[in-house]
């Protein structure tokens, strides 16, 4: 094998290692957030380097899907979720 071949073979291998590396640190807190709002309901899973993270990433995720347009989604954003549980 030569050793441009070689070359970008490690290279990858590192690349790859440190995508994972990254996105294993990610998973320190995750949550389950379950959104009510206008009469429907959803639930969302999302991980965070903090638990403030992780629950407002879920409490987005949720919201997104039950409610219309930027303004009822920051509406469903700011009511309180109606439940969050943790993931282990």
């Amino acid at each position: 094998m030569s050793k441009p071949v070689l070359g970008a073979i490690v290279f990858i291998g590192l690349v790859l290692g440190a995508i994972i590396y990254s996105t294993m640190g990610l998973r320190q807190f995750t949550y389950e957030v379950c959104m009510e709002y206008k009469g429907r309901t959803n639930c969302a899973t999302a991980s965070g380097t903090t638990k403030e993270e992780a629950i407002r990433t879920a409490t987005d995720t949720a919201c997104a899907t039950i409610s219309a347009g930027m303004t009822e989604s920051i509406q469903c954003g700011r009511t309180p979720p109606a439940s969050v549980t943790e993931q282990k």
